[in-house]
């Protein structure tokens, strides 16, 4: 090997290794503490890129998944107060048969019958979430999909029995809180019993439609989440083993580094 005075090639090279080595390393260890192979664009330009994008679309989708859970809440709470509803119209039904009996006493049995009306009105009018009027007639509507909402307005699906969108008033219940003289004669419980029967039947079939968008949007958040740990998440066992490498190499390399910057010393054995 050449000695020269004013360069030291080898030991310049050694550093240049040295300086590689020690990147190398640090980079390993930076995605075993972050646990990301792609910490920056830089590391990864495309995936990186490609990565938020499907982070953008998860998020979205487990915003709709919450929404799916709103308005399930929403009918479960409304199917209750709806079975509530449907349970007392048959209470009231058994006490119009009693009035066929002439041994009954007939002006407990009306007071019977407007008591168990004015629950049902007080139900229709008062199932609420917050501000929301449930089985109001007006439209409540969800997002739940990539570009769909789904809307669910059970006072529409109660033909005969209407309560109103701000929940103060209801139509057709007259006919049970104001009984007086003919129990049988001014109570139809069977059309409030067939609108009521409707509504239930609206709340099943749209609550389908929830589980199924619930099951859709589950397992795309699975498969979203499944990517982007494939783009992001590091090889933990192969960034430790280039971890330790680095340490090794960082060392040997320091330790030839020291010896090629001791090569000027040798060309002064020459002048001696």
């Amino acid at each position: 090997m050449a000695f020269s005075v004013n360069s030291n090639q080898g030991a310049a090279s050694v550093y240049n290794a040295l300086a590689k080595t020690q990147a190398a390393s640090q980079k390993a260890q930076l995605q075993l503490a972050t646990g990301k192979k792609v910490n920056s664009a830089a590391d990864n330009t495309s995936g990186w890129n490609i990565g938020k994008q499907l982070e953008a679309a998860s998020l979205k989708m487990k915003s709709q998944l919450a929404n799916i859970g709103s308005a399930k809440n929403f009918l479960s709470t409304a199917e209750s107060a709806l079975q509530q509803v449907y349970d007392k119209l048959n209470q009231i039904q058994g006490k119009q048969e009693d009035a066929n009996d002439p041994l009954k006493d007939a002006t407990s049995l009306k007071n019977d019958i407007k008591t168990l009306a004015d629950e049902v009105d007080s139900i229709l009018k008062n199932t609420k979430i917050g501000s929301n009027v449930l089985l109001g007639s007006v439209a409540n509507s969800f997002g739940a999909g990539t570009s769909s909402t789904i809307t669910i307005n059970i006072g529409t699906a109660m033909t005969g029995l209407t309560v109103a969108a701000d929940g103060t008033e209801t139509a057709n219940l007259g006919q049970l809180t104001s009984v007086t003289t003919n129990l049988t004669a001014t109570t139809n419980t069977a059309a409030l019993q067939s609108a009521v029967r409707d509504a239930i039947t609206y709340i099943g079939n749209k609550t389908q439609v929830l589980n199924s968008r619930d099951e859709f949007l589950t397992a795309s958040i699975a498969n979203n989440d499944a990517a982007i740990a494939q783009i992001f998440d590091t090889d933990t066992l192969t960034d430790q083993m280039k971890a330790s490498q680095g340490q090794v190499a960082g060392q040997l390399a320091t330790a030839m580094m020291s010896q090629m910057n001791a090569a000027p010393q040798q060309l002064l054995q020459l002048f001696r």
